[in-house]
């Protein structure tokens, strides 16, 4: 996988305009994934895979010069790219980290977490959901988007609607693993007050959960 995504690092960002498919709003979703969050100016947010940092200027937006971001990556080119973009920008409140996302010891306390075309790639998605929701503080916010397919899809037919779905695995074993039910499964056993909302047909998906208030 890192050696897919070191591959692609170079054009990801204009790449990732045809993800899933020529025409995909995709910005406007990191954006309503974002709004989502509920950030306030001062926050600490986390990017899970953040790639090249592309939902950075929306977070940083959102946060403020007085907020903290920190984005996590396995692809040292794909963090090269974001650090470029972090000092394209000025930004003084960025903290990137080299990391398999099951493996990263998330700081405690954050206000929210965010996740978008990625989760649904990674192995070990539930750790990774279960140990954002231990580090979130009560009412934090966990957000994933990401892509699925229809529910009422036929199986050959979603083959061809997900065609280009950037997956480390062959597209057969993306489907056959609905690795999107493994998500909302995780998030509903980690997080309270899950909102699931389908998206674009049901090809892709918004969800949103809040931290546990672990005083009760």
């Amino acid at each position: 996988m890192i050696e897919t995504y070191r591959k692609k690092a170079k054009h990801y960002d204009v790449t990732s305009r045809l993800y899933p498919a020529p025409g995909y709003p995709q910005h406007a979703q990191r954006a309503r994934a974002v709004r989502a969050l509920g950030l306030r100016p001062g926050d600490t947010v986390i990017d899970v895979a953040c790639g090249t940092g592309l939902n950075f200027p929306l977070l940083e937006q959102a946060i403020g010069s007085g907020g903290r971001l920190v984005g996590v990556d396995l692809t040292d080119a794909m963090l090269e790219r974001a650090e470029d973009r972090v000092e394209a920008y000025g930004w003084r409140n960025v903290c990137l980290v080299r990391n398999d996302a099951a493996q990263f010891d998330f700081p405690g306390d954050v206000h929210a977490i965010l996740s978008t075309y990625a989760l649904t790639q990674v192995p070990g998605r539930e750790q990774v959901i279960a140990h954002g929701a231990a580090a979130l503080r009560a009412g934090g916010r966990w957000v994933v988007l990401d892509l699925k397919i229809p529910d009422s899809t036929p199986r050959w037919l979603s083959k061809v609607g997900v065609a280009v779905v950037h997956t480390s695995g062959s597209l057969d074993e993306w489907v056959a693993r609905r690795p999107w039910e493994t998500i909302r499964e995780a998030m509903q056993a980690s997080l309270e007050d899950l909102t699931w909302t389908e998206l674009c047909f049901g090809t892709a998906f918004l969800a949103a959960g809040l931290g546990l208030d672990r005083g009760r």
